[in-house]
């Protein structure tokens, strides 16, 4: 099962641009295969990426079908964030300016 994260207060799942197993870029959820390893790198990695606050955010467990319906919503756009609620269905919506 994926380990994704997901902000306390909002809901939203951290998404942001990566690169699959063929060397292409894309966009979509951040996630570790390992709960320890995900508990252990995310506030390292929250400050890196964005100088992001990491206690915001927790380490939460998804389906891997969860997760991937979440990065088809995305549709590689990354003016889109995606939210899981407690229903356990993704709301997407587009970044205000």
């Amino acid at each position: 099962m994926p380990y994704v994260l997901q902000h306390k207060t909002s809901q939203q799942i951290f998404t942001c641009t990566q690169v699959n197993h063929y060397g292409l870029a894309y966009y979509g959820v951040k996630f570790w295969s390992d709960l320890e390893e995900a508990e252990q790198q995310f506030p390292t990695f929250l400050h890196n990426m964005e100088g992001m606050d990491p206690d915001a955010w927790h380490v939460t467990e998804l389906a891997e079908s969860e997760m991937k319906l979440c990065n088809v919503k995305l549709k590689n756009d990354p003016n889109l964030h995606v939210f899981w609620p407690h229903t356990r269905k993704p709301e997407v919506r587009k970044l205000e300016k």
